[in-house]
């Protein structure tokens, strides 16, 4: 994911993109991001949980190790 939030990386990976070989773009550009709308919605909840459990698991940690110190 490197510098980019776990949210753009989602939604980079999932958006439309016109090839840009004109036979590729004839013949083999099936992608429809309608196609996969629930999916990624589902997603992109799954990711915003797992970044907010994070966060509070992270302030916990540092909770503890300032109550330790």
């Amino acid at each position: 994911m490197g510098n980019r939030s776990a949210l753009e990386w989602v939604l980079d990976r999932y958006k439309e993109r016109t090839p840009r070989d004109p036979t590729i773009r004839e013949k083999f550009n099936t992608y429809d991001f309608r196609d996969y709308k629930e999916q990624v919605i589902d997603l992109l909840g799954r990711v915003c949980t797992v970044s907010v459990e994070t966060m509070q698991i992270v302030a916990t940690m540092t909770t503890v190790e300032t109550e330790e110190s």
